[in-house]
């Protein structure tokens, strides 16, 4: 045997050990099982919960505008003042609308006089159609009849003039009710008690009516800080869980260390759409519902348009069945077999039919581990607290499940082998703790 034979035998004996060495690692690599964490199938108490951020509001409050055009000579109050219902707020300059009155007044007395003067023709007019009439009716000699028509015509006349008066008055009254009523809106006085919680304007400025835009108009805002509301918006996917008079936690960020309590007391029925900018680029619409929520002890020195955020809680369970939300994932069914087919076995469907029985679907499950054994068995769920979900068929209390991570639980394959991990991550306070595998 040649040197260079004996040389490659040697090679291919190296060959097949490093294969073999190869082939030995993958397999016991197969076989090697899942770290996972493990957990028992407790019972907790659960609270279904949605969070919603808005801001806080008055229940009532009111904004006090400018009906005239005019500049603003005196202002009675300041922002945060307690008024009352009536007091002095804003005086705004009342010199051309006096004028205004003392016109219309001129005007008033004018046509009064002029009311007079028709009158009394009119009387006269009428005085001398009775004589002609009287003198007509004695003999057709004493008075022409030409001279009976002119009365007559004279008398129209006088009564058309007095009532036409009488219309120029009533004109001129509904001109000075005007001028008063626009002098009147000089001096602006509080609508409501309340406190100021926004004062728009200062002495010196011009107050215009907000025709177009309300903030133009706009002098002050009077709010009631009696009743307290938190305006927030909620998403369409979660109003549907509220109803009226459901419990809500509500903390304001001014008052970080105190967490306040209500109740809903109006869901919006129409939506609010709000522009959001995605990744792409492209604008979408939000679509978010307002949910007005009461609080029961507002602070004392509670201000509007503060943030908050509440926690409606819309459901709860006592000592419920629950599995942590990381160990519910989801699978696809096998395909259900066509009991046409030989031997009861599945046949395969033509490629252009999907029928119900060849389609997959997907199912919600958690994985059970037996003697070491992860099996994927599908449950059905109720309500989801904060980290856990409830349990409605499916498990059984004490039964060992998959509770972690969230990617070995991604990877996981159903009849996988699984041991416990060495540490446990994420336990939640008063879960059941994590249990060895078998």
């Amino acid at each position: 045997m040649t040197r260079r034979m004996k040389f490659g035998i040697f090679a291919a004996i190296a060959i097949v050990a490093v294969v073999g060495l190869f082939m030995a690692g993958q397999a016991k690599k197969k076989n090697a099982a899942t770290e996972v964490r493990l957990e028992q199938v407790g019972r907790r108490d659960l609270v279904s919960a949605v969070t919603a951020s808005g801001r806080i509001e008055a229940q009532t409050k009111v904004d006090v505008s400018a009906d005239i055009t005019g500049r603003i000579i005196r202002i009675g109050v300041k922002e945060g003042d307690l008024v009352t219902k009536g007091q002095f707020l804003i005086q705004i300059d009342p010199a051309q609308y006096q004028a205004n009155v003392a016109r219309s007044q001129g005007l008033v007395a004018s046509a009064q006089a002029g009311l007079v003067q028709a009158r009394a023709n009119r009387d006269q007019a009428e005085r001398a159609l009775a004589r002609s009439k009287e003198l007509a009716k004695a003999g057709s000699s004493l008075i022409a009849p030409e001279a009976v028509e002119q009365s007559q015509t004279s008398y129209e006349v006088a009564d058309a003039n007095w009532r036409a008066s009488q219309a120029q008055l009533d004109q001129a009254r509904a001109g000075l009710r005007e001028a008063q009523d626009q002098l009147s809106k000089t001096r602006l006085i509080a609508p409501m008690s309340g406190r100021v919680v926004r004062l728009a304007v200062e002495e010196g400025e011009v107050a215009v009516p907000g025709t177009f835009s309300r903030e133009t108009g706009l002098l002050l805002t009077i709010a009631d800080l009696s009743v307290i509301l938190a305006n927030v918006k909620v998403d369409e996917t979660d109003v549907v869980r509220l109803s009226r008079g459901d419990s809500v936690e509500v903390t304001i960020d001014a008052f970080p260390d105190t967490t306040f309590t209500g109740r809903v007391t109006k869901i919006s029925n129409s939506a609010q759409l709000t522009a959001t900018q995605t990744n792409a680029g492209s604008t979408d619409q939000a679509v978010d519902f307002e949910v007005e929520v009461t609080l029961d002890n507002p602070p004392a020195d509670v201000r509007p348009d503060l943030s908050c955020t509440s926690r409606i809680v819309t459901d709860t369970r006592v000592k419920a069945l629950s599995v942590p939300i990381i160990a519910l994932t989801v699978r696809d069914n096998e395909p259900v077999p066509n009991e046409n087919a030989p031997g009861g076995a599945a046949s395969p469907a033509p490629a252009r039919r999907d029928t119900s029985a060849a389609r997959k679907k997907d199912t919600e499950g958690v994985f059970v581990v037996t003697d070491g054994i992860a099996t994927f068995r599908a449950v059905k769920v109720g309500i989801a607290g904060d980290e856990h979900f409830e349990i409605v068929e499916g498990l059984r209390e004490g039964e060992t499940i998959v509770a972690g991570t969230y990617q070995a639980i991604r990877d996981l394959k159903d009849g996988a082998k699984v041991k416990a991990a060495a540490s446990a991550e994420g336990e939640g306070e008063g879960a059941p703790k994590p249990v060895k595998a078998s």
